[in-house]
């Protein structure tokens, strides 16, 4: 299996993960894009490709694989084996399993660069979730999410692969605890269908339920019993799912058994 991080991470927040892994002997590659920061999605993917070239060669191993990724890792992902591999589906895939994914895009890039909230918002999060100094203006991948950029128009266009088995794991604030993303009160901004803005508990803080959607794919809600947020809410947040022990035994079923059932279904 493959490791993907997210966006401003590094592979090291996939340790609690990876000493499951250990534990039942599944192996595991650890894919590292934060070489390459500033790289685009596209660019993300191509790289992620030629590191699985590279592993399959080195180890000998030509079987299906099984994708885990956190949050733009998600759409890295997706867009190599939709939009690279689309038509030819040389890739072996076997799940892809996305951790809090924007699969819709974030409202959140989109409010960065706001005239009216932008500012607001930055300060907010600012060595929370953003650097102290942070133009995103300069960030080529907050502006590919934003949710009408041509990457996700092309994601969008290209359609998921019916061959494999499309896994998402998505938090929500099921206590409207502000603990568990203290810098937005334990709230997740979205945009409302009249394009007006708003904050939801329907979320991890960073991505909302909807925003996580992608028609046909398994989805999961965490926490699944509302009192898990009583001792660590914080666990719950977007940063924190990759760690998160509920989110990793999910993960653990999946890999062991990938007939598990999903809570759901998006429609």
């Amino acid at each position: 299996m493959v490791l993907v991080h997210g966006w401003n991470s590094y592979p090291g927040i996939w340790s609690k993960l990876a000493a499951r892994l250990e534990e039942k002997s599944i192996p595991y590659w650890n894919f590292n894009h934060s070489v390459i920061r500033g790289a685009s999605v596209a660019e993300i993917a191509y790289s992620l490709q030629a590191y699985i070239r590279e592993m399959r060669k080195k180890t000998g191993w030509d079987e299906n694989l099984d994708l885990v990724c956190h949050s733009m890792g998600t759409c890295a992902a997706r867009y190599l084996v939709e939009v690279i591999d689309g038509e030819t589906q040389n890739e072996k895939v076997r799940q892809l399993i996305g951790i809090g994914p924007p699969n819709n895009g974030s409202a959140l890039a989109e409010l960065f660069n706001s005239p009216m909230h932008g500012q607001d918002i930055l300060q907010n999060l600012a060595g929370q979730f953003v650097p102290r100094s942070y133009n995103p203006a300069d960030d080529t991948i907050v502006q590919e999410f934003r949710p009408g950029s041509k990457t996700l128009r092309r994601l969008r266009k290209a359609g998921v692969r019916t061959d494999i088995l499309y896994r998402f794991i998505v938090a929500t604030n099921k206590k409207e605890d502000p603990a568990l993303f203290p810098p937005l009160q334990g709230k997740t901004w979205e945009m409302t269908p009249q394009g007006t803005w708003r904050t939801t508990y329907d979320g991890d803080g960073i991505i909302t339920r909807a925003e996580a959607y992608l028609t046909g794919a398994g989805i999961d809600i965490v926490p699944v019993y509302a009192d898990s947020l009583d001792c660590t809410p914080y666990d719950y947040c977007h940063i924190r799912l990759p760690r998160n022990g509920e989110v990793i035994g999910r993960i653990m079923e999946y890999l062991l058994d990938p007939d598990t059932q999903p809570q759901g279904f998006c429609e």
